[in-house]
């Protein structure tokens, strides 16, 4: 199969970047308390868990990999936020699968009519 639109390099791996940060159900849960909750410390993050401050950690550093969350240090607090921007990324490309697969059915669409008027 041919494709006939190719992502940017760059754009593609950061979108790959987002969607492996995203894909673990542990790191989804600490982007869903984020967007719920707001900026949190770390520990505030981990006692919402049942694994080790160090997992949630390597877990964060993971999602600020990725943009997906921010750090901020507040005295000697170091707060965490959520930052949606990086998930522009997966909508844009969910619209472009979308206008896809709509010029597909209206290829479809076409051929149907044309074999019902012959």
């Amino acid at each position: 199969m041919l494709f006939t639109h190719m992502v940017e390099p760059q754009k593609s791996n950061r979108l790959n970047t987002v969607l492996k940060a995203a894909s673990d159900p542990t790191r989804r849960a600490i982007l869903t308390l984020l967007a719920q909750q707001g900026p949190l410390r770390v520990t505030d993050i981990a006692r919402r868990f049942e694994m080790s401050l160090n997992s949630i950690s390597k877990h964060i550093k993971v999602l600020e990999g990725s943009g997906l969350v921010t750090r901020r240090t507040e005295w000697r607090e170091h707060l965490i936020e959520v930052n949606m921007a990086p998930l522009s990324e997966i909508d844009q490309w969910f619209a472009e699968l979308r206008s896809i697969w709509a010029l597909r059915l209206d290829a479809l669409d076409a051929a149907l009519k044309e074999d019902h008027n012959d």
